[in-house]
């Protein structure tokens, strides 16, 4: 008859080798373990990567946007108001200041108004005295730019494209 140690111990031998080794009791080495976390781990880091790469795109479409709403609005403050012939070219500075489709949408505008730093452009009689301060209305041009965003992939739930809007307001006089 044997005892319960004789029994018990070729079994602890055993399991102390396999650790000992790298080895777990399932048989999967370290290379092996590490192949099943990365084949889990991989598709959400590139979804991941992927996401933030939309995320910068959408920035950057956001930037020229901006800018081609200024370049507008400088248009404007350098070459003046000239009813039909300069909101023309206000609209061509809009499109040709970046390589991406931007409309002027809607089109340049001019007003009279106060510059109040709490509500905006508040509308006045060019020329009359600012009640929120000691300057008289002046002329300003309002310029917008609008483009079209696509992400580089398809999002389930999301529309796209989506428009994005920017505006300029300049004092001309």
């Amino acid at each position: 008859m044997h005892s319960r140690m004789q029994l018990v111990r070729p079994v602890i031998s055993a399991a102390r080798r396999g650790f000992r080794s790298g080895q777990e009791c399932s048989g999967l080495t370290d290379e092996a373990v590490a192949v099943v976390e990365f084949a889990l781990l991989a598709p959400m880091l590139i979804m991941l990567a992927i996401g933030l790469a939309d995320y910068g795109y959408a920035i950057w479409t956001r930037l020229q946007v901006q800018n081609a709403a200024r370049a507008g609005a400088e248009y404007a403050v350098l070459h003046g108001w000239n009813n039909g012939q300069n909101s023309t070219n206000i609209q061509s500075a809009v499109t040709g200041a970046t390589r991406l489709s931007v409309a002027a949408s809607p089109a340049p505008a001019v007003s009279c108004g106060c510059l109040d730093p709490t509500t905006g452009l508040t509308s006045a009689t060019c020329g009359s005295s600012c009640s929120a301060n000691s300057d008289t209305a002046g002329t300003y041009v309002t310029v917008s730019a609008q483009a079209a965003f696509r992400p580089l992939f398809g999002y389930p739930g999301l529309s796209f494209p989506t428009a994005i809007t920017a505006t300029e307001i300049a004092r001309t006089q």
